[in-house]
This record gives C-alpha cells, sequence and structure tokens, in this order.
C-alpha cells in the first residue's frame, strides 16, 4: 500500500519555490508504485523577476529526460504562462509546432527542454500539478470496465479521457473535462495515468497518495492471490537450481540478443515474477501490450515468454526453446516495425528487453546494467498493473500502432540522446586477473573510463572490492564487480565465470594477468618454487584462458584475450629460470589459443612489460631484494638501474601497460591475433625476433 510520506519538518525548512517542487517530486518518485523510473511529471506556478526585473507568472515543470526520484533544481526548467496560456485557444498544434514554441517561452535557455506534457500542467488552473503512473490507477485505466468501476470509487469526482498520445490535444482534452466537472479532483488517463491537482505542494501530494489508496483499497477488497492470473502452472526451482541454470543459459542469451549491438543481462526472481511466469495465464497475458506507454521504450510493446516446464523438461530443451524464441521475436519485431514505420524512422535492436521463464524468473537485456535493471524495474510494474487488472476484468492495452508510435515517438527518443556517447568498450564485459593490483587495477580503470564493465578478480578480495568500490562510486553502480578467486584453483575460476555470466550475461574481453615472481640461481631452486610459478602463472593461465573460451564459444559473439607476460617471456632473466621459463610458457600458451580461437572471432595476444614497479605486490615482495642482489645494488636504486637500461631512458608505470591491453582488447586491433607487444621502454635483449 502507498504511504503518504510527507515530513512537514522537512518542508518547513524548504524555501517556497523549486526546492519545495523538489522534495515534492523526490516524494512521488521514490515509491515505484506511485511513480515509474523515469516517467510521471511535476509542475508549480510562481510568481518570479524576468530579466528586466519584472513580475511574471513561471511555471516550473520537469525537464524531459529526468526521474522523479532523483532530480535537483537544475532538472526543472521555467516557462512565462503569459506566453503558454493562448494556445488554449487553438484548435490544433503538431509536436514540433509545440516544442518550437515551449523553447521560446522558456526563462532560461540553459534549463533543459520541458517535459512533453508541459501543456497538460499549463492548461490547468492549480498552483501545484502531479502526474503519475500509479500501479493502481492504471490498474483501473487498463481495465476493459475501467471506467464503470472509476464511477463506483470516485463518484463524481473523476475525469475520464480516452487514450491519446501526450501533447497537445491530450493537454486540451484534460483542461477542458476538468473545466466542465466542478467536481473534478482527479484526471483518469486511459491506458496511461493519474493527473492530480492541489493549491500547496503537501495539498497535491496528499491528494495524489489519497486518490491511489482509494484505488489500492477498492482492488484489493477483490483480490484473490490464489486465483490470480489464472492460479500456479508450475512450481518455481530453487535458487541453486535456478542459478545454476541461469550461468549457463545466460551467455547463450546473451549471444542471441547480441545480434546487431552487444547486450548485457540481468535477471530477476522477485515473488511477483515468480508468481506471473509460473501461472497458467503469463503466456497470453504477457502478449497482450505494455502496461504504459512509458514502458515501451524500455520494455518492447511485449516481452518474450518461454514456453517451458521446469518440473519436466532438460535444460537442454530450455536452451532451444530460448535460441528458438529469440529468433522468431526478432523476425516478429522486425515485420512489427515494417508494418508501422514512419519516413526517416530507424529500427532499434529487435532482440527482447525482457524474457519470462516460467520456474526461473526474468531476464532482462540493455546496452548496460543500468538499462537492464531498468526494463526489470518496469516489468515489475507491468505485473503489478496486469495483477490489478484482471482482479478488476480484463487487461487492455494500447494497439500495435499506438504502441509504435511512442516508442518511435521523436518525442519520447529525445530522452535517449541525453544519455552520454558510447565509447569503445561500451556494451562489452572485461575479466581482469590481478585486478586489486597495479596493473590490474590501471587496466580494469582504463576500461571502464570508456564504457566497459569490468569483473575484478583477485585473490586478495579486499582489495579487490575497494577498487570496485571506487569505481562504482565513480561511473554507477553495477560497473564493476569483485570476485575472489585462486587462479590455481578450477573450482575458483569456474564460479567466477558462473557470477560473471550471472552478474553481466558473459564476458568479452580476459586480461589475464595474475602474478608472482621468485628468483634463484639454478641450482638453489627447489621444486616448490618451481611449482609455484608454475601453478600460478601457467596453470592458472590455462584456467582462466579455458573457462572464457568455453563462454565465448556459448554466446558466439567473438572476444578478446590478452596475456600480461614479461620481458621474460622472451628474455633468459639470470637467477629467474622457473619465472622466465613459465613467462615463455603463457605467450606460447596465447599463441595455441589464438590458433584454435580464430574460427570464433576470439583474438588472442600478449603484452610483455618489464619492471613495473609502481603498485606492484611483486615487487613490494621479496623479489625486490632478489632481483637487486642479482644485479649487486641496493633495493632502492633498482628502479634508476631500470630506467638506465632501457633504450629510451623511461620508467614503465602501470598506466602504460593498462594503455597496451586496451590496445589489443579494442576494435583498433580487430585484425590482429598471436600478437606480441612489448612494453619496457626499449630493452634491447628482449627485443623479438
Amino acid at each position: 500500500m502507498v504511504k503518504n510520506h510527507w515530513n512537514q519538518e522537512k518542508a518547513s525548512l524548504l524555501s517556497k519555490g523549486v526546492e519545495e517542487l523538489v522534495y515534492r517530486s523526490n516524494l512521488i518518485g521514490s515509491d515505484r508504485a506511485v511513480c515509474n523510473w523515469g516517467g510521471g511529471n511535476t509542475s508549480m506556478k510562481t510568481v518570479e523577476k524576468d530579466f528586466r526585473g519584472r513580475d511574471i507568472e513561471v511555471m516550473w515543470v520537469k525537464g524531459s529526460g529526468s526521474d522523479l526520484a532523483t532530480m535537483k533544481a537544475p532538472n526543472f526548467t521555467g516557462l512565462n504562462l503569459e506566453d503558454i496560456r493562448p494556445l488554449f485557444e487553438r484548435e490544433e498544434m503538431s509536436d514540433e509546432e509545440m516544442v518550437a514554441y515551449l523553447s521560446h517561452c522558456m526563462i532560461d535557455s540553459k534549463h533543459p527542454r520541458a517535459s512533453i506534457e508541459t501543456l497538460l500542467h499549463a492548461f490547468l488552473p492549480f498552483k501545484h500539478v502531479d502526474h503519475t503512473h500509479p500501479d493502481a490507477i492504471i490498474s483501473l485505466c487498463c481495465a476493459d470496465n475501467g471506467k464503470q468501476l472509476a464511477e463506483e470509487i470516485f463518484g463524481n469526482r473523476f475525469v475520464w479521457v480516452p487514450y491519446v498520445r501526450p501533447g497537445f490535444t491530450l493537454s486540451k482534452m484534460i483542461a477542458e473535462g476538468v473545466i466542465n466537472n466542478p467536481n473534478a479532483e482527479l484526471v483518469l488517463m486511459e491506458k496511461h495515468g493519474l493527473v492530480t491537482w492541489g493549491e500547496t505542494s503537501e495539498e497535491s501530494y496528499a491528494k495524489t497518495i489519497e486518490i491511489i489508496s482509494e484505488a489500492e483499497q477498492f482492488i484489493n477488497e477483490k483480490m484473490n492471490e490464489v486465483s490470480l492470473f489464472g492460479g500456479q502452472k508450475y512450481e518455481s526451482l530453487s535458487k541453486e537450481e535456478a542459478t545454476s541454470i541461469l550461468a549457463n543459459v545466460m551467455p547463450i542469451i546473451r549471444g542471441a540478443v547480441s545480434g546487431e549491438k552487444k547486450m548485457l543481462l540481468t535477471y530477476d526472481r522477485g515473488e511477483d515474477v515468480l508468481q506471473f511466469v509460473n501461472s497458467y495465464q503469463a503466456s497470453e497475458l504477457s502478449q497482450v501490450g505494455a502496461a504504459c506507454p512509458d514502458h515501451l521504450v524500455h520494455t518492447k510493446r511485449v516481452p518474450l515468454y518461454i514456453n517451458w516446464n521446469p518440473q519436466t523438461m532438460a535444460v537442454e530443451a530450455l536452451i532451444a526453446s530460448v535460441k528458438d524464441g529469440i529468433t522468431s521475436f526478432k523476425a516478429e519485431y522486425e515485420e512489427y516495425f515494417e508494418r508501422n514505420k514512419h519516413e526517416g524512422d530507424k529500427m532499434f535492436e529487435s532482440a527482447p528487453r525482457v524474457i519470462l521463464i516460467p520456474g526461473i524468473g526474468m531476464v532482462n537485456t540493455g546496452k548496460d546494467v543500468a538499462n537492464s535493471r531498468v526494463s526489470g524495474a518496469l516489468y515489475h510494474r507491468a505485473i503489478a498493473v496486469m495483477k490489478g487488472s484482471t482482479t478488476l476484468g480484463n487487461f487492455v492495452s494500447l494497439s500495435e500502432n499506438e504502441s509504435y508510435n511512442v516508442e518511435y515517438w521523436p518525442l519520447e527518443l529525445y530522452k535517449l540522446t541525453l544519455a552520454p556517447a558510447e565509447a569503445e568498450f561500451s556494451r562489452k564485459v572485461a575479466f581482469v586477473t590481478g585486478g586489486a593490483g597495479g596493473i590490474g587495477s590501471e587496466t580494469c580503470r582504463r576500461f571502464v573510463s570508456e564504457g566497459a564493465h569490468v569483473v575484478v578478480a583477485d585473490l586478495n578480495i579486499e582489495g579487490a572490492e575497494k577498487v570496485a568500490a571506487e569505481i562504482n562510486e565513480k561511473y554507477g553502480t553495477g560497473r564493476a564487480l569483485a570476485v575472489k578467486m585462486d587462479v590455481t584453483k578450477e573450482d575458483d575460476v569456474h564460479a567466477a565465470f558462473d557470477q560473471t555470466a550471472l552478474s553481466f550475461g558473459g564476458v568479452d574481453i580476459i586480461v589475464n594477468n595474475a602474478g608472482l615472481a621468485t628468483s634463484s640461481p639454478i641450482d638453489e631452486t627447489t621444486l616448490k618454487e618451481w611449482n609455484l610459478n608454475m601453478n600460478v602463472l601457467g596453470t592458472g593461465y590455462f584456467l582462466v584462458a579455458r573457462e572464457a573460451f568455453k563462454q565465448m564459444k556459448q554466446q558466439g559473439i567473438g572476444g578478446s584475450m590478452v596475456f600480461v607476460g614479461s620481458k621474460n617471456s622472451i628474455y633468459a632473466g639470470k637467477n629467474a629460470a622457473a619465472y622466465s621459463s613459465v613467462k615463455a610458457l603463457e605467450t606460447h600458451l596465447a599463441r595455441c589459443i589464438a590458433a584454435e580461437g580464430g574460427q570464433y572471432g576470439i583474438r588472442v595476444n600478449s603484452v610483455l612489460p618489464d619492471a613495473v614497479l609502481q603498485g606492484s605486490a611483486i615487487w613490494g615482495s621479496s623479489w625486490r631484494e632478489e632481483r637487486a642482489a642479482a644485479y649487486g645494488i641496493h633495493p632502492d636504486q633498482l628502479e634508476e638501474h631500470y630506467r638506465k637500461r632501457t633504450t629510451l631512458l623511461v620508467n614503465i608505470y602501470p598506466k602504460d601497460i593498462a594503455e597496451a591491453i586496451a590496445f589489443f582488447a579494442s576494435s583498433k586491433s580487430e585484425k590482429t591475433t598471436g600478437s606480441m607487444v612489448t612494453v619496457d621502454g626499449g630493452v634491447p635483449a628482449a627485443f623479438t625476433r
């Protein structure tokens, strides 16, 4: 049930202006049962000074592309109401004319473009107006008998407006309906949402919550949880069973949905999701259409429902159904586009954004984790709406053409243009071993700075979590995942890639960078020391590469591996037989995998650094003393010794290695595999030949 969260003490400390509107908007957006992510809009009318010092009546309204839950004062647009009011006398106005006209009404050109529904707020004669998408209200507005039931709930206090796409016509219809009903306290927008108002911010918010609560109570009194959606058809699998299956299936889904552009995946096993996907009616209900116009850009008109019985059918049958289902969905979406397109329209990715699997839950797709989660969050709202509508009557939605005209509506698409431009590693997942160390952490930062999501894998989980937290703080939640992994343990490696599949859907780039080093004359090298080097730097690189290769093959969309070798991959290091030998093994292993991976679009290359002391756990260990002793110098002289022995007379830093790794992982080297590049300042003894 929605609740009134207005805090008078907090509100009293706010200035009577935009701050007050921000507070109300954040309260409304904080409850997704009241308003969808990115949807709805709020406004208030005030008196401000114009640039000449004159008093003018100004309406502050949500700027396009903002989210009520998080928006702040700069996300609102101020418009001169004296310029807007004459529009009410017009008979019609195109979207293009409306946007152009409103741009001249802005009191500050630096403000964001005004909401699509600005005129709805301007034409209503109330100081504060809220337009929301509450689950309970849309349940009523998407029920085939919704208008009749609204009379039972609200009597003569409401205005019912038939579905019209937002813009001038809808705004005028709403205003005229309110003017013609002196008892009106709310507007119900068919298949869309709610409009409420008040003379104060608190009054407007309270009315919004009050109206929603009335609808909620009416629906809840009629609801029978046992018979919802026709009752339960399938049993949910246990969390362990479901995640085990998803870890295997999500890379296959990711490959199938990544035809035009790569997609990232998330999954959801919420109680409401499982109740819906396990029901008798889910397969039909899910195909009726979107529960709200605002969902369409993020969820498409319908999800993909997988017809699979979790109790009787094997995982192989699920995989086949997923592949066939995605292929069919894409073909049907292309036909939908062709039937409804307008001149100049460009088709989005044809793959589903929501995939429903009985017994397992929901898988969502998006250009990044954030967008994938938005698709999932919106489908939670769709389930809530269908739950309410089918309790009241039959769930109805927009027609196919109405849906298309919202999904491909230029004013709706404008919001998408506000997102940052995609970069080199956008839509890609990079898995970096030794991710907590100097080279590893710098590599993670380098990838994320150009759009990637990263898995920071390290035996040092505290260090990995610190790197991941730093990245998520700077770039947004979900961009980095820390996993504890011992590269020498097969089960650890397998579990880490399962976790990667469950978190992102799969992997595109792996950086084999976990390291250690020891130094001993050959006659003093123990078997333990030899095996330690071989296990971490040889077997470890093999296990990680093998698991990545499997996942990349499952996806079928190529991939890139970068092995971090060493100058010693080529150069026979003094008193370092174990280390040098296994470093040579690494680079040859890379070439072997490159030879096998070509047919799958999997590239494998090696970067050979030398003497990267900064931030390195290796150089913070006894290795520094051992190497200094081998050269007959003091450990503090080692960095200068290494600089002087390079032909370029330079020191090598983690960011230098990260840059070379990024090059090999990028499209700039998309036709290069089985190659090595040295980043050592020029050590003649290690020149490749």
